[in-house]
C-alpha cells in the first residue's frame, strides 16, 4: 500500500516538474527551444518581432528563459516560480533603478526579428541598469543560448545611447535602425477582411476605381484610400502618417509588406476570393468561401455653414461658435492661443493668427463659371466613373483659381497684416469637414504660402489654391465614403505667420499607442520642414513614446522609449531631454484644457502638430484636433 502511494506521489511529482519545465528553461540550445517559449513583446512598437522574456537571479546566480505566452510579466514569474514575495511597487523600485546593490534580478527580453538572423537583448526603456550589470547580463544570455555573436544589445533610450557615444560599452550595441531596416511587415490598421485580391499600380489608381468587393495590393503609398475591403501597400509607414490616420478613421484593414509584389504565395492568389487577417506581429491570407460583406453607404451628414460673418477674424480671442463660420481648425487654434496665454512659457502659438470665414469662399464659388461646374458634378449620374469625376474636379479647381477674388477680403487682410514684421504667411484649410469627431480629414486639403509684396506667391493666389483644394480628388472621395454632404462643403482659411526657420516638426498623440498600461504620449518628429505625415519615399522620422513608468509617483523622471531615429539626422536624436520633457508637459496641458473647451467630461486623446523653431529652439503648437483611433 505504501509503495503504491509512493509511486503515485512520484508520478505526480514527475508530472509537476515536467509541467514547470515547459514554463521555463535555463538554456536555449536550439532555435526550437526559443520557439517553444516565445511570445509577443509587451510593446507593439515593432511588428514582426517575437520575444522570450529572461531573468537572472542575482542571489541564486541562475538564468531563466520563461514561457512568454503563458507568463506575461517578469514580476509574475519571479513571484510564482522563484518564490519572490514583494509588492509590485517595491519590485519596480528595486529592479529597474540605477543602484546595482539594490537589485534582486536582471530583467530583459530576448527578441528575434522574424525572417532574419538578428537577435537582440533589450531592457525596458525604464530600466536604468548599470553598465557593468548590462554587460554581465548580455554575456550570460549569449553563453546560455545558441545565438553566439549574432546577439546584440539594443539601445532604446537616451541614457544608453549617450553611454554608447561615450564608448562606455564593451559589448556590441545597436539602435532602432538595426531593427527597422530589417522589418518587412507592418500592421497599419489591424482587422480582418474578405474580398477579391487584385493588384494596382499608383498610376492606375489615378484613372480607375477599385471595386468595393476587392482587397487591393499597391506598389507604393496612395494619396487617397480607395473604398475597398482591405489594402496591402509595399512601403512601411510612419505611424502617424496621413495614410495611417485615414485608415484608422475608415476602419479598413491596412498593412505594409515590402515583399508583397514578389511573394509567390500572395501573387498566386490574385483574382481569387481571400480572407486577410492583419495582427500586430503577423498576417495571414488564404482562399475562403466566406461571403464578402456589402459596404453600406452611410446616411448623408449635414455640415454647419454660417455665412453671416463677413470679416476676417482675429484668433487672439476665442470666437463664439467659430467652428460654424470659420471651421474647426481655426477655432481650435483660438483655443490653443487661449491655453498658451494662461500657461506662459510652456509653448508658443503661431503669431498673427486670423481666419477668413466661409462667407468669402461661398461668395467666390457663386461666379457663374464655377457654380455651373459644381452643379454639373453634383448632378452627375455616372458617379462611379472615377475618370469622369476626377476630370470634373480638376475643372472646378481651375475655375476657382481663374476668377478674381473679392477685393474687400484682400483689403481686410492687408489691414490686419500690414503692420507686422513678418513677411511670409501660411494659408491653411479650415473646412467644416475636417478635424471633427469621426472624421479628421488628415491630408485632404492644401496649405500654401503667401509673401507680402511678392508678385508670384501672392495672398490672392494662396487663398484661391486653398479654396480649390475643397475639390481635391482625395477630399471629394473621402467625403463620399463617409456620406458627408458635397453640397454643403465650405472652406474657411486659417492664416498665420510662416516658419522658414523651423529646426524640426512633428506630431504628438496624447496616448501611449503601444502599451496601454503606461499612459503617455506617442511622438513622431522629423528634421526641418520634412513632412512626418506625408514623408518622401525612403525618409524615416524619429519615433518614440514618453511615459511615467511609476504611475504611483508621477514626480519621477519620465521614460523615453525610442522606436526609430531620423535617417535625415544621421540617426541621432532630434530633441534634447529638456525639450522632450517640455513637449510632454505641453501635450498633457493642452489635452486637459482642450477637452474642457470641447465640453468633453472625460479626457480623450488628441492629435497635436508642433514645431521647434529658431536658434532658441522654441516649441510652437500649430494645430490640435480630436484623435480618432
Amino acid at each position: 500500500m505504501q509503495s503504491h502511494k509512493l509511486l503515485v506521489f512520484l508520478c505526480f511529482f514527475g508530472l509537476t516538474t515536467w509541467a514547470w519545465s515547459q514554463d521555463y528553461a535555463n538554456r536555449l540550445g536550439h532555435q526550437s527551444d526559443f520557439d517553444r517559449l516565445k511570445g509577443k513583446p509587451l510593446s507593439d512598437k515593432f511588428s514582426n518581432v517575437e520575444s522570450v522574456k529572461t531573468v537572472y537571479d542575482l542571489h541564486d546566480k541562475k538564468l531563466y528563459f520563461f514561457n512568454s505566452k503563458k507568463i506575461e510579466l517578469h514580476y509574475i514569474f519571479v513571484n510564482n516560480y522563484l518564490g519572490f514575495d514583494m509588492d509590485l511597487e517595491r519590485f519596480n523600485d528595486r529592479n529597474y533603478g540605477s543602484n546595482p546593490a539594490e537589485r534582486d534580478f536582471l530583467l530583459g527580453n530576448l527578441n528575434h526579428i522574424k525572417g532574419s538572423d538578428k537577435w537582440i537583448l533589450e531592457l525596458a526603456a525604464s530600466d536604468h541598469m548599470a553598465i557593468a550589470q548590462i554587460e554581465t547580463f548580455y554575456n550570460l544570455v549569449k553563453e546560455a543560448t545558441f545565438i553566439g555573436d549574432s546577439l546584440k544589445f539594443y539601445l532604446n533610450n537616451r541614457e544608453k545611447i549617450e553611454w554608447r557615444d561615450q564608448q562606455k560599452f564593451h559589448i556590441p550595441c545597436v539602435t532602432s535602425e538595426y531593427i527597422f531596416n530589417s522589418v518587412k511587415y507592418q500592421e497599419v490598421v489591424r482587422g480582418k477582411a474578405v474580398g477579391i485580391l487584385k493588384s494596382y499600380t499608383l498610376e492606375e489608381l489615378e484613372h480607375s476605381q477599385p471595386r468595393w468587393d476587392e482587397i487591393i495590393v499597391l506598389n507604393g503609398t496612395p494619396k487617397q484610400l480607395p473604398n475597398v475591403q482591405g489594402i496591402i501597400v509595399s512601403e512601411l509607414q510612419t505611424p502617424l502618417s496621413h495614410l495611417v490616420l485615414l485608415g484608422k478613421n475608415r476602419k479598413v484593414p491596412v498593412m505594409a509588406f515590402t515583399d508583397v509584389n514578389t511573394n509567390s504565395g500572395i501573387q498566386n492568389l490574385m483574382g481569387k476570393k481571400v480572407k486577410l487577417d492583419i495582427a500586430v506581429d503577423t498576417f495571414s491570407i488564404a482562399l475562403t468561401t466566406q461571403s464578402i460583406p456589402k459596404k453600406v453607404r452611410p446616411k448623408t451628414k449635414s455640415l454647419p455653414m454660417d455665412l453671416r460673418v463677413k470679416d476676417v477674424i482675429s484668433l487672439a480671442t476665442v470666437p463664439k461658435n467659430g467652428a460654424t463660420y470659420l471651421g474647426s481648425k481655426a477655432q481650435n487654434l483660438a483655443y490653443l492661443i487661449a491655453i498658451s496665454k494662461k500657461n506662459p512659457g510652456v509653448f508658443a502659438t503661431p503669431e498673427q493668427a486670423y481666419a477668413i470665414p466661409f462667407y468669402f469662399y461661398h461668395q467666390h464659388i457663386q461666379h457663374k463659371k464655377i457654380k455651373e461646374k459644381i452643379d454639373r458634378l453634383l448632378a452627375a449620374s455616372n458617379k462611379d466613373s472615377v475618370q469622369h469625376i476626377n476630370a470634373e474636379l480638376k475643372a472646378i479647381r481651375k475655375a476657382i483659381k481663374n476668377e478674381p477674388i473679392n477685393p474687400v477680403l484682400l483689403a481686410q487682410l492687408r489691414a490686419k497684416l500690414g503692420t507686422s514684421t513678418f513677411t511670409h504667411y501660411r494659408f491653411r484649410s479650415s473646412t467644416n469637414a475636417e478635424d471633427i469627431d469621426g472624421f479628421n480629414g488628415a491630408g485632404l486639403y492644401d496649405s500654401k504660402t503667401g509673401i507680402v509684396n511678392d508678385s508670384i506667391k501672392t495672398f490672392e493666389k494662396a487663398i484661391k489654391d486653398v479654396w480649390a483644394s475643397a475639390w481635391n480628388e482625395a477630399s471629394y472621395w473621402e467625403r463620399e465614403v463617409f456620406g458627408i454632404s458635397q453640397q454643403q462643403i465650405a472652406m474657411g482659411v486659417l492664416v498665420h505667420r510662416a516658419f522658414p526657420d523651423e529646426i524640426a516638426n512633428g506630431v504628438v498623440i496624447t496616448d501611449n499607442l503601444f502599451r496601454d498600461e503606461f499612459p503617455g504620449i506617442t511622438v513622431n518628429v522629423q528634421l526641418g520642414d520634412h513632412s512626418v505625415v506625408q514623408p518622401d519615399k525612403g525618409e524615416i522620422c524619429e519615433q518614440f513614446t514618453v511615459y511615467h513608468f511609476d504611475i504611483f509617483n508621477p514626480k519621477k523622471e519620465m521614460e523615453v522609449d525610442f522606436t526609430a531615429h531620423s535617417n535625415l539626422n544621421n540617426y541621432q536624436p532630434l530633441l534634447s531631454k529638456d525639450e522632450i520633457r517640455n513637449l510632454y508637459k505641453a501635450a498633457k496641458l493642452i489635452e486637459t484644457n482642450i477637452n474642457k473647451y470641447w465640453k468633453k467630461f472625460t479626457l480623450k486623446p488628441i492629435d497635436i502638430e508642433f514645431k521647434i523653431v529658431g536658434p532658441e529652439r522654441r516649441l510652437y503648437i500649430k494645430q490640435v484636433r480630436v484623435f480618432n483611433p
